[in-house]
């Protein structure tokens, strides 16, 4: 017996339907597909979130001193003359950031694997389309929903068979 579903695609096709589907999936919370791709992206997006419930808290918060550019009233950057030369002038500002602990770390690349990276759409402009960091919505939002939880992450709800070759269709959701 298979330890997967073909799809009836070949092994790079699969792949990439499966992670565009899981990308999907973990973005908008809820999909519709067929029940057997259902099933497939079901074992990858909760393996995704059981690593993510794991690892949620695995960090350090380090204080680093960066330079930033001063602004003005109008949020421009401040310059002066040094040398007949305009110079910006920077100051220096002391931030938190969180720091992965190497498990963490892995478990974010693991993540970054599988994941497609996503524009979210604003204002019906691509130009002013937005980066949107899937990672960190898994530790951020999704793994302290789940946090108590052993397994059993998404659901999946049969709504009939589709029109066209009759396969039955089902929206696969995070519970």
């Amino acid at each position: 017996m298979a330890k997967y579903r073909k799809l009836g695609r070949r092994s790079d096709l699969r792949k990439a339907l499966l992670r565009n589907q899981v990308t999907a999936l973990l973005n908008h919370g809820k999909i519709r597909t067929t029940e057997a791709k259902a099933k497939e992206i079901r074992k990858i997006a909760e393996g995704l979130i059981a690593m993510a419930v794991k690892e949620k808290d695995n960090y350090e918060e380090v204080t680093v001193k960066a330079k930033v550019a001063r602004k003005d009233a109008d949020g421009k950057r401040v310059k002066e003359v040094v040398d007949g030369k305009k110079v910006t002038v920077y100051d220096e500002v002391e931030k938190k950031i969180k720091k992965d602990l190497p498990s963490r770390l892995h478990a974010r690349r693991q993540m970054l694997k599988v994941l497609v990276p996503v524009k979210e759409v604003t204002d019906g402009k691509k130009k002013a389309a937005k980066e949107v960091d899937l990672v960190n919505k898994l530790f951020t939002e999704i793994a302290p929903k789940y946090e108590g939880r052993n397994g059993g992450y998404t659901r999946i709800v049969k709504i009939g068979q589709r029109k066209g070759d009759a396969a039955m269709e089902v929206f696969i959701e995070l519970v």
